[in-house]
């Protein structure tokens, strides 16, 4: 990729803090001499149990691997650090576990960084005045939230944009850590405090937030985007990777239902008119990215817990089950239904038990179209959903016998279908549900969040600032 002195050149690592950062990529990107390392650590893909838990996606050691990577090299260039949406969750518990990893990692190598923590998690009762005030408004599915809704949540996160993240830099930081925030603000932000185009800022960004996801070999996972006043482009880290206008201009779409806008914190980024030009056989030149400033608002996520389950799990060849899937599970449906209601009685009301096919529609849950071949096999899952964890498993001992026995036809022998696990009934534990998926209006970029500084000092220690 052709590097101007006039660019702002970001390093984006990987797709996520945790997936595997890679030495050699990471060298290759230092010799472009990049402004700052960005990357994402966090997202909602994966369901709402990390932010209702708190709790990290990825292992610590996987974490903590990457980090190291990470500080030595932003240490070795001198540049910033910032990594967006810590923890998977990024709320308050998810920041400090990561924070936690920086601190020892930075006491294991006797480095001296000054830290800023961009908190970003909600209070329930300003969020209530909000919502009275008429200043939330729901994205869908949602509807308009209530205060059960945010009572209902473990922890609730505003999306930062990235002027927390340029105030930080701005302001020395050697590392920044975010609470959650949208994928490409912790990218956008210092091509946009330098003063960058904001239109190629945003859009180098939304190309580059699952690294090289945006290459035609997307485990390589680094790339480094190169941002001016005009445009920008974007090119692998790996020698061996390639950008193309395709797979450049293909990545809008992802996560994303409109190929040409997206919306973000200030304002929306309109692809409509954008020119992606191959530089080179490894890089692609864009320009005619477009920024429209708009009220600023933040994304609100929440969480919290719900029932527990407990699964059980059967394989299936019997031709005869297969060739009529769909009735067989209606009839062991409603057996297993009625032999709980006989046991448990009362005790089983609310409680629910589901049983999903997979090889045949579990997955889509749509009815295969008529005359469909039978599969040559399936896994039955079995999930029972209850109030507490005692009552799901209790239910699905119940159901035990009947699940792996049921037979085809009443009045046929009873056939064994093939359980993979002993004991049979796997305590999932406790399920968790979205509660919020609203949008927040805000005066400033900054009135839903703090910032906290953490200097090393030495290898005695750390300190924080007020």
């Amino acid at each position: 990729m052709a590097d101007s002195d006039n660019s702002t050149r970001i390093l984006v690592p990987a797709g996520a803090l945790g997936s595997g950062v890679r030495a050699d990529e990471l060298e290759s990107g230092l010799a472009v001499a990049p402004h700052a390392i960005a990357l994402d650590a966090g997202s909602t893909d994966s369901g709402p149990a990390y932010l209702a838990s708190g709790k990290s996606k990825y292992s610590r050691q996987a974490v903590k691997r990457d980090l190291g990577l990470l500080m030595a090299a932003r240490e070795k260039a001198g540049i910033p650090l910032l990594v967006g949406s810590c923890g998977t969750s990024g709320c308050d518990m998810a920041l400090d576990w990561t924070l936690e990893i920086v601190l020892e990692l930075a006491l294991e190598h006797g480095s001296t960084p000054r830290i800023a923590v961009l908190y970003s998690e909600q209070d329930k009762a300003l969020l209530k005045s909000k919502a009275a005030a008429g200043a939330v408004r729901p994205l869908a599915p949602m509807g308009e939230l209530s205060e059960d809704s945010i009572d209902g949540c473990t922890h609730i996160v505003a999306l930062l944009g990235p002027e927390p993240y340029m105030a930080a830099v701005e302001q020395g930081a050697d590392i920044v850590l975010g609470g959650r925030t949208t994928d490409t603000a912790v990218l956008a932000a210092v091509a946009l405090l330098r003063g960058e185009h904001p239109g190629a800022a945003w859009h180098a960004a939304k190309i580059a937030e699952c690294g090289g996801l945006c290459t035609v070999t997307p485990t390589s996972p680094g790339v480094v985007m190169s941002v001016d006043r005009e445009g920008f482009a974007i090119a692998p880290l790996s020698r061996a990777n390639r950008c193309t206008p395709q797979t450049v201009s293909a990545h809008m779409l992802y996560e994303n239902s409109d190929p040409f806008r997206l919306v973000e914190p200030g304002g929306v980024l309109d692809v409509t008119d954008a020119q992606y030009v191959a530089i080179d056989e490894r890089s692609v030149r864009v320009t005619g990215s477009r920024w429209a400033p708009a009220p600023y608002t933040m994304k609100l996520e929440g969480a919290g817990g719900g029932p527990f389950q407990t699964i059980m799990l059967v394989g299936i060849e019997d031709p005869a089950v297969l060739e009529d899937i769909d009735g067989f599970l209606a009839r062991m449906s409603h057996a297993l239904k009625r032999k709980v209601e006989r046991t448990l009685g009362a005790q089983a009301e609310g409680a629910d038990i589901s049983l999903r096919p997979y090889g045949w529609n579990a997955v889509s849950g749509r009815t295969p179209p008529e005359g469909s071949t039978p599969p040559r096999e399936i896994g039955l899952l079995f999930v029972a959903t209850a109030a507490t964890q005692a009552l799901a498993t209790e239910i699905a001992k119940i159901c035990n016998p009947m699940f792996f026995h049921f037979p085809v036809r009443e009045g046929k022998e009873l056939p064994s279908y093939a359980f993979p696990f002993s004991p049979a009934e796997i305590e999932r534990g406790q399920v968790f549900e979205f509660h919020l998926n609203h949008v927040v209006e805000v005066a400033t970029p900054f009135e839903l969040m703090r910032t906290r500084w953490v200097n090393v000092r030495s290898k005695e220690g750390v300190s924080a600032d007020a």
